[in-house]
């Protein structure tokens, strides 16, 4: 969507089905542009994800969302508000987890989140915070005998302690094991199942496309693409590629290859790749049924995934001498 077709829709129409909208978002450093034009929108109860190399301009995006960062030009509006104008109203409905938080090492865990919940006119309940974010078992335990994975759960806590109706998570995983992610992904589902508008930032794309409902590639101060993971990676058109097992009949005999279709032998698998799945297939199907090469063994077909096209765009882009 352009800018004037979305500065349109601001003017005209309210969109309550829309979380964040952003118009032609732009922001400088002195002579250095960071964003140039950006446009996205973040529907409500969705996990929207913004991805992009160091540099270009996520945490910029993210904190003008929040209210902490004034933008140079553009359009923002976040729950109905403009960050930049009415911040303290905004802060009351919006949860941040940062990449790092600092918290008193003597103080417990209840203890903590219960003094974050006075903050707001409406905090969800302790024991809801508590089971959310997987720390019931650690409610009296102090900050300083925590884990890594269990700090970040606090610092999720203390993010959803007014209860809000958009939280922000950059970077939430950093560091973890795989078992500390699982959990924290558990939490972010269980936001999503409360109808919560998630806007994540990370740079682990199996956990965006685990996680996200949506994903927007930044680049060079840009929306590159937007859509569901299986939208970009279609938009990409990179090929599937489609393996078997080796039939005894193939290794040992003089059977031609099928037709058009390029087969990689190594050890005891065959594999190919290709942008018509379905037709590939099916000449696979008939070859081994002419040649009396038997069961295609094994037979899978493995699709691109998030991190196929996010490399794809992101090279392409490199490459770009118009950059």
């Amino acid at each position: 969507m352009t800018s004037q077709l979305v500065a349109a829709a601001l003017e005209g129409d309210t969109a309550p089905d829309l979380a964040v909208r952003v118009c032609g978002l732009r922001m400088s450093y002195g002579k250095r542009e960071v964003l140039r034009s950006v446009d996205f929108e973040v529907r409500q109860g969705e996990v929207f994800c913004l991805l992009g190399p160091n540099g270009a301009g996520k945490t910029t995006t993210v904190e003008i969302l929040e209210g902490f960062r004034a933008r140079t030009g553009g359009t923002v509006t976040v729950l109905g508000l403009d960050p930049a104008a009415q911040p303290a109203e905004l802060r009351e409905r919006i949860g941040i987890v940062l990449q790092e938080c600092g918290f008193p090492r003597q103080a417990r865990v209840g203890e903590l989140i219960e003094i974050w919940r006075q903050y707001y006119p409406h905090p969800r309940p302790l024991g809801d915070l508590l089971e959310v974010t997987g720390l019931t078992a650690d409610r009296n335990t102090s900050v300083r005998k925590l884990s890594g994975g269990q700090r970040r759960r606090l610092d999720f806590a203390l993010a959803l302690a007014g209860d809000p109706d958009l939280v922000f998570l950059d970077e939430p995983t950093t560091g973890f094991d795989p078992e500390a992610r699982r959990r924290l992904w558990t939490a972010v589902e269980n936001l999503r199942s409360l109808g919560k508008t998630i806007v994540l930032t990370t740079h682990y794309l199996d956990e965006a496309e685990y996680l996200a409902d949506r994903v927007a590639i930044l680049l060079d101060g840009r929306i590159k693409i937007v859509g569901s993971t299986r939208e970009v990676a279609k938009l990409a058109e990179l090929p599937a590629q489609i393996s078997f097992s080796l039939p005894n009949a193939l290794r040992d005999s003089e059977i031609p290859p099928p037709d058009g279709i390029e087969l990689i032998m190594r050890g005891p698998t065959a594999t190919c790749r290709t942008r018509n799945t379905a037709a590939t297939l099916r000449a696979l199907l008939d070859w081994a049924a002419r040649y009396h090469v038997g069961d295609l063994d094994e037979l899978a077909v493995v699709t691109p995934s998030l991190e196929d096209a996010y490399l794809h765009h992101v090279e392409r882009t490199d490459g770009d001498p118009a950059r």
